[in-house]
């Protein structure tokens, strides 16, 4: 059973059964350190938007990658998407996930998850999701498709590869 508060802007905290899992895994040439520290830099979230999206920080309120609160509104051309995301823990020791408390979908989880392998860390990008009814779930399912959110994986690792490639030996370029 769904535990949800739906008055009280609580996040749905366990999937509906009509849930879609769509994940992509890259390997990225670099430490579990160093992707941490990328991903901890407040320059992240807007460097792994992919344009034409725009992304608007009304508040935010993460103290670490596993524990806080941001919110947001996504610009796709004239449609507005205000969101709200708690950051907690992931599935592994080394990853999080950040949970819709309030937004368009009936449920969104989105598990970040790093995994030292051998020529770097293993990152995967994992989201599960439900959509509404209506017209909300209807325009959803068209900015929320498989095909979009592939597209948007493939956009984040590139950026998170270049953002972490050495030079010479040098440092990462991590977001400032």
């Amino acid at each position: 059973m769904n535990r949800a508060a739906k008055h009280n802007n609580q996040p749905m905290l366990d999937p509906p059964p009509n849930t879609r899992v769509i994940q992509k895994s890259s390997l990225i040439e670099t430490t579990l350190l160093d992707i941490k520290r990328f991903h901890e830099s407040p320059q992240a979230l807007a460097s792994l938007t992919p344009p034409p999206i725009r992304m608007t920080v009304h508040r935010d309120e993460r103290r670490s990658l596993t524990e806080g609160e941001i919110e947001f509104t996504l610009a796709f051309g004239p449609i507005l998407i205000r969101w709200i995301a708690r950051h907690e823990a992931g599935p592994s020791p080394d990853s999080f996930a950040d949970l819709q408390v309030q937004g368009p979908l009936k449920y969104w989880r989105h598990e970040h998850i790093f995994a030292a392998v051998a020529g770097g860390v293993e990152l995967t990008d994992r989201i599960t999701l439900a959509h509404r009814g209506g017209f909300t779930g209807t325009l959803t399912r068209l900015i929320f498709a498989g095909p979009s959110l592939r597209l948007l994986f493939a956009y984040r690792h590139w950026r998170t590869r270049r953002a972490l490639q050495s030079v010479g030996g040098a440092q990462p370029n991590l977001p400032s």
